[in-house]
């Protein structure tokens, strides 16, 4: 499940993960990211806290949309990863590119 919020006063718009983002779930999270990026937030957070499995075709997808918000002016922030995810994020190298916290 995702669920997306947006607080247009601080500029930032979150958006939660609660299941696995693999290849069969990346279509409906690329649904909703670029939906996000669309309402160009200063700041987009994604959540991993509940999410329990990322893989390569999702983390595509976040660098993707981290090239777009940061091309508009904007920041996306990774948080809370859990250690499976957070693993897979360090052997993808991705904490040279994106904030994760």
């Amino acid at each position: 499940m995702y669920s997306g919020t947006a607080d247009p006063a601080s500029g930032t718009v979150e958006v939660v993960i609660t299941e696995e983002l693999d290849a069969a779930s990346v279509p409906r999270f690329s649904v909703l990211l670029n939906e996000a990026a669309d309402k160009h937030p200063e700041h987009l957070v994604v959540d991993l806290a509940r999410c329990p499995f990322i893989d390569a075709s999702a983390i595509g997808l976040l660098l993707d949309v981290h090239r777009r918000v940061w091309s508009a002016g904007g920041r996306l922030t990774l948080r809370s990863p859990g250690p499976r995810v957070a693993r897979t994020l360090r052997l993808a190298r991705v904490e040279h590119v994106l904030l994760v916290q």
